[in-house]
């Protein structure tokens, strides 16, 4: 059976500063890779993630950057479609957007989208993201 882990359980495993609960996250998802099944972290806690880094912990853009590529490069947890997670990365590395707006845009281009629209003036700016008015 394979397990998502939320994003408390996330947070606690990347930023370590409750050492209970990073040892219980810690334990959890070495056993599940050791059964074969890695914890999955799925698009919405990757997206939930990145704001409480940002809001609740300040980590700079470059610090959640570092964090998450630090997370795509581990075996011990699958991310629910990677490239999505690299793509919307990679764009919000680029350009002065929310990380969310690059992340729908991401998966729905990876979802057979061919643009996105948007009210949104800074995320009209992402390549194949057009603003309606």
């Amino acid at each position: 059976m394979t397990c998502a882990l939320d994003t408390n359980v996330l947070i606690r495993y990347m930023v370590r500063d409750d050492i209970v609960q990073y040892a219980l996250a810690e334990r959890f998802i070495q056993s599940e890779k050791s059964n074969g099944q890695p914890a999955v972290v799925t698009l919405l806690v990757a997206l939930e993630s990145e704001w409480v880094l940002r809001r609740s912990y300040r980590y700079s853009k470059p610090e959640i950057v570092a964090v998450f590529a630090a997370l795509l490069g581990a075996r011990d947890v699958r991310i629910e479609n990677e490239p999505v997670l690299e793509r919307a990365l990679l764009l919000w590395q680029q350009r002065s957007v929310n990380f969310a707006n690059c992340l729908i845009l991401a998966n729905s281009l990876a979802s057979g989208c061919d643009s996105m629209l948007t009210f949104d003036k800074r995320a009209a700016k992402l390549p194949d993201c057009y603003l309606l008015n």
